[in-house]
């Protein structure tokens, strides 16, 4: 089959298109013959070296999200899986024709959804839910606030708090990407670097009861400064840095919490569970159009090194596809 490969670590000229050998499912595993998957800022890191993939994924064949059809099952899966048009996660190895996964992390295309645009859907999607429901217990009138709204796990953490009835902010760098983000539904969309103002502006003293943050250090006094009393800063990545000051006095008397998610070193199991509980949550939402993968751009397999390039430069807004087949 054809996939990417990493050749070393470094920059855009180690990505290369090769053959390489098909993977054949192992126990509980499916193999899906891969229509698109998603370019994922990790991708970037792993390769140059910073994010090596976990136990157990692939090596050199990056690739967190996929989606295609089902050609063949491992000992123990399902096979009514077998011919159905799916999306899901992986530890690697999606940047290929062909991906083999554990069952669990699989997701069947809800109708409406064309098969290569479900690729922007399982890393995004999944890692969002888990940030703001499953961590950040978020409910039905609480106040979130999004940093990095125009990524692709931020475009879906908005879509997902708007259609939970939350009052929703968010914070881009660029006016184009403030002004699309608020057509998602929010109530506020502020600069990246001066946003502090416009959220005590909005909610006052009392703050935001659940933060998803992508930038990390940069921001995290900032974040707790906002949180308000029980609030929760969920970190998702760290564009800003990993080292910053935390005022722990501020932090117990808002009794506030703040925790770190990733799902791609989680077991298999746990990332069955995210999947299964995103999917039982969207499905009624994906019916109503409340929630829809929002495409910045595709390019072709051969163009992977075209896509990071485009992902190293912060300028989309949502996913960028790699349409393999």
């Amino acid at each position: 089959m054809r996939a990417i490969v990493y050749e070393g670590a470094g920059g855009l000229e180690v990505i290369a298109l090769r053959e390489v050998a098909t993977p054949e499912p192992g126990p509980a595993q499916v193999r899906v013959k891969v229509c698109a998957t998603a370019v994922n800022r990790a991708d970037l890191l792993q390769r140059m070296g910073a994010y090596p993939a976990p136990p157990g994924a692939v090596k050199d064949v990056p690739g967190l999200e996929f989606s295609g059809v089902v050609d063949a099952v491992g000992p123990g899966a399902d096979p009514q899986w077998l011919g159905r048009e799916v999306c899901g996660i992986s530890g690697g190895g999606a940047y290929a024709e062909y991906v083999c996964v554990h069952q669990g992390v699989l997701m069947a295309r809800p109708s409406g959804i064309a098969l290569d645009e479900l690729a922007a859907v399982p890393e995004a999607f999944i890692t969002a839910h888990d940030a703001l429901v499953t961590i950040g217990a978020m409910v039905e009138g609480a106040t979130v606030l999004v940093h990095a709204v125009g990524s692709g796990v931020g475009v879906a953490a908005a879509q997902i708090a708007v259609a939970a009835g939350a009052r929703v902010f968010g914070t881009a760098r660029s006016a184009d990407k403030r002004a699309r983000a608020k057509e998602l539904g929010l109530e506020a969309v502020f600069d990246g670097e001066a946003w502090s103002e416009g959220v005590r502006d909005a909610l006052g003293a009392r703050g935001v009861d659940v933060i998803v943050d992508f930038v990390g250090a940069h921001y995290l006094a900032r974040n707790v400064a906002a949180l308000a009393p029980r609030g929760r800063l969920v970190v998702v990545g760290l564009l800003g840095g990993t080292h910053g000051e935390l005022d722990l006095g501020l932090l117990l008397r808002k009794r506030a919490r703040v925790e770190g998610t990733v799902l791609r070193s989680r077991s298999d199991d746990e990332k069955a569970e995210a999947t299964a509980a995103f999917a039982r949550w969207a499905e009624p939402r994906w019916a109503s159009g409340a929630l829809r993968p929002v495409i910045d751009r595709g390019f072709s397999l051969e163009q992977a090194a075209e896509a990071q390039a485009v992902m190293a430069s912060n300028e989309n807004f949502g996913k960028i596809l790699l349409r393999v087949q």
